[in-house]
């Protein structure tokens, strides 16, 4: 039990270009009480992905989340106009000692998200 350990990552893909997005800023947020306390900040590697969100330090369990992605930043990084400044997804881990995959696919003017695996 005590080795249980949440973890958690990203995937950035733009769907405008078929690749992934680099260098977007990515910010996971945990809501404690009344307020969302913020425990990592990042971007994007060159593949679009944020491998661990949760660094070794941070004793992360069951609880509400935010991943918030700067994509006004990254579309005018590529002068691209972008609907969205940011894009924001909340969700709940349950399991302790899962992995959680929250991929997002993003377009100047749309986006998606899922649970990955």
């Amino acid at each position: 039990m005590g080795s249980e350990r949440v973890t958690l990552s990203t995937h950035v893909l733009d769907t405008s270009i078929g690749r992934p997005a680099a260098a977007v800023a990515v910010r996971l947020s945990r809501h404690e009480g009344d307020a969302w306390v913020e425990v990592f900040r990042g971007t994007t590697n060159d593949d679009g992905r944020v491998s661990s969100l949760l660094p070794e330090d941070i004793t992360a369990g069951a609880g509400a989340y935010q991943l918030t992605f700067d994509v006004a930043a990254y579309f005018q990084a590529r002068r691209v106009e972008s609907f969205y400044s940011q894009v924001a997804i909340d969700f709940v881990i349950r399991d302790a000692g899962a992995h959680y995959h929250v991929p997002l696919l993003v377009s100047p003017y749309g986006y998606s998200t899922y649970r990955g695996s």
